[in-house]
């Protein structure tokens, strides 16, 4: 390796360190019983929420603003990927009882 050369990789490895985002998270969200748990939950932009479904009942996670609309048949999964931050209130179209919030961090 020819001198000089050491000081600018080790300074490129430190660079890429700090601009390569960490790996997004995946949070999981059930609906049984007629009921989201956890009924709030925080995730950060770029992670997947994965809603399972294990009613026999079809159930949506409907934001309240129009954000997201994700259709969950019975005894299914969906996911979703948040693509911004702020706070969501959701419920089930078909439930209008089955109420959560979602709060995500940038």
């Amino acid at each position: 390796m020819k001198p000089g050369r050491f000081p600018s990789i080790a300074l490129a490895v430190a660079f890429l360190s700090m601009v390569v985002p960490a790996h997004a998270g995946t949070v999981q969200i059930v609906m049984e019983n007629l009921v989201i748990s956890p009924a709030e939950v925080s995730a950060k932009v770029g992670d997947t929420i994965s809603w399972i479904n294990n009613d026999v009942f079809v159930h949506t996670a409907t934001a309240k603003n129009g954000d997201f609309d994700v259709t969950l048949p019975p005894k299914k999964s969906a996911t979703f990927i948040v693509k911004k931050a702020g706070t969501f209130d959701y419920y089930c179209r078909y439930h209008p009882n089955m109420k959560a919030t979602l709060k995500v961090e940038p």
